[in-house]
């Protein structure tokens, strides 16, 4: 039997209606990935390691200076 994905949209996600960012969903061994736009497409899965030290990752650089 296979179990449907429970989709989480960022906070970040826009105005509007909302859709122009990616959701993710997490299973035991992996993460899924898919672009909110477009949710009939397959998603784009990783192992659930590599994308905590994607995020970690994220999380810990600091932002480009202003090109302004």
């Amino acid at each position: 039997m296979i179990t449907p994905y429970t989709w989480r949209k960022s906070s970040y996600s826009g105005g509007g209606e909302g859709n122009a960012c990616v959701e993710v969903a997490a299973r035991p061994a992996h993460v899924a990935i898919r672009d909110s736009k477009a949710p009939a497409r397959a998603p784009l899965t990783i192992p659930t390691a590599a994308f905590t030290t994607f995020v970690t990752a994220l999380k810990t650089q600091t932002p480009p200076a202003s090109q302004t």
